[in-house]
């Protein structure tokens, strides 16, 4: 079977996830790998069958749970579009394997035990010494923009924001994407690159530089949990992970939109973006109350017609 025929409904299906959703290009990459790859396994996915579906279970079956979460999900969406544009009549997508169990969630901070990290980690830093004041940089970035911890220990010199408050950063894949950097954290790199040279070797073009290289994970997951001992929180609850997740699901809890953070954690697929928040569902139906347009109606409106 020519190429072009077996790849046109994926084709088809990934114009409509950009004209109607809006996907962003890695989203299409994405979903565009999950489909050829299941593509490959068993045939042309427009005319398989369940039985051909459940034939994935095998090849993926040493998957991680979010990945075959994940694959699975692109072709439940792939087979409800070709439902929805009569291009079969049914939908197999019910023999698709299921994950044994989610990934869990992270650990999640509260914005009080983050306020008692700062406080903590500002003290120290007032009085100068350069670890400490390298140390609230750190966390700036990685409470304040949502950084991986290998994408902030490898970020070049030349990164720190100059007239525009954003940095690009280079993450998963190799691909680049611009993060904002509020005032404070502004303000903290700053402070950090007038003491920067004491710890620098000369031609170290690293922002947090250790020896000839860049200051690695270990030591940036050390320094997090010796800070949360000196602030009197559980040290086993804090790592750079933990704080990316505390930016995500803060700023949710402030109403931020999901695609808009999906941008900023630099993430492929919005699923995992929606695996990754966590968001309290009473939360989630105060905000339709809150926000829904038929909520603004007056009570005692009827609809029109």
């Amino acid at each position: 079977m020519p190429a072009d025929a077996i790849t046109a409904p994926i084709e088809s299906f990934l114009a409509m996830l950009a004209a109607e959703r809006g996907a962003a290009a890695n989203t299409l990459l994405a979903y565009r790998r999950d489909l050829e790859g299941a593509e490959q396994l068993i045939g042309n996915l427009s005319d398989a069958d369940g039985s051909d579906l459940a034939k994935l279970g095998t090849a993926w079956s040493d998957l991680a749970p979010s990945s075959l979460a994940r694959k699975a999900s692109a072709l439940r969406q792939f087979y409800g579009f070709l439902v929805d544009e009569g291009l079969r009549a049914d939908d197999p997508s019910s023999s698709l394997p299921r994950p044994a169990a989610r990934r869990p969630l992270p650990k999640i901070l509260s914005h009080d035990q983050i306020s008692v990290l700062f406080k903590r980690a500002e003290m120290e830093a007032s009085a100068g010494k350069p670890a400490a004041v390298r140390l609230l940089a750190l966390l700036e970035m990685l409470y304040g923009s949502g950084l991986r911890a290998t994408e902030l220990v490898s970020l070049p010199l030349s990164a720190i924001p100059r007239d525009a408050p954003f940095l690009t950063v280079t993450g998963k894949g190799g691909q680049a994407r611009m993060v904002p950097v509020s005032k404070r954290a502004r303000t903290a790199l700053a402070d950090w690159s007038l003491l920067r040279a004491s710890a620098a070797r000369p031609g170290n073009k690293f922002l947090f530089p250790s020896r000839d290289k860049h200051l690695s994970r270990i030591r940036l997951f050390q320094m997090l949990k010796e800070l949360a001992a000196r602030a009197d929180l559980p040290p086993e609850k804090i790592s750079p992970h933990v704080l990316r997740h505390a930016f995500a699901t803060h700023l949710l809890e402030g109403g931020a939109d999901l695609r808009v953070l999906q941008t900023l954690l630099g993430h492929a697929d919005i699923a995992t973006t929606q695996i990754y928040t966590h968001v309290d569902s009473a939360r989630l139906v105060a905000l339709v109350n809150e926000r829904h347009p038929l909520a603004r109606r007056p009570d005692n409106a009827a609809p029109a017609g």
